[in-house]
């Protein structure tokens, strides 16, 4: 897959600008999305990619990794519920899958296969998001 060639590169060598060093009064959140950005692909958890993502950094090189993770479990467990990971996938605006129209109809693909009582299992509001995202990839 040509997306993912880079995993030994960071996103501040390949999402340039590279950001400065987080402020010393930022928050937790600040700091940690800051230190991910300097680690290479390669070593970004489940929960790193989960955090990157919802905070819309370098979608073009992290939604590819969170997509392979996600066509082999679904619901695979970033940190806080199972399919925490997908939903804020699945939450990112249509233009951050414009690049990416064959993986986001994989991803669609993949979420169709998931039984129901699976899904049930997901936070209040997560089935529209679901059916939203499926709706507009599906092939």
């Amino acid at each position: 897959m040509p997306r993912l060639l880079h995993l030994d590169r960071t996103l501040d060598e390949l999402d340039a600008p590279a950001w400065p060093p987080a402020p010393p009064d930022a928050t937790t959140l600040v700091a940690k999305v800051h230190a991910l950005r300097r680690r290479p692909l390669s070593t970004l958890t489940p929960a790193d990619l989960r955090t990157l993502i919802s905070q819309d950094v370098a979608l073009p090189y992290v939604l590819p990794l969170a997509v392979a993770l996600l066509l082999e479990d679904p619901l695979v467990d970033s940190y806080f519920y199972e399919g925490d990971l997908l939903l804020a996938t699945l939450d990112r605006q249509a233009s951050a899958w414009a690049l990416f129209p064959d993986l986001a109809t994989d991803l669609a693909t993949a979420i169709t296969t998931l039984p129901r009582e699976a899904l049930a299992e997901l936070p209040s509001g997560s089935a529209a998001l679901i059916d939203r995202f499926t709706a507009r990839h599906s092939r």
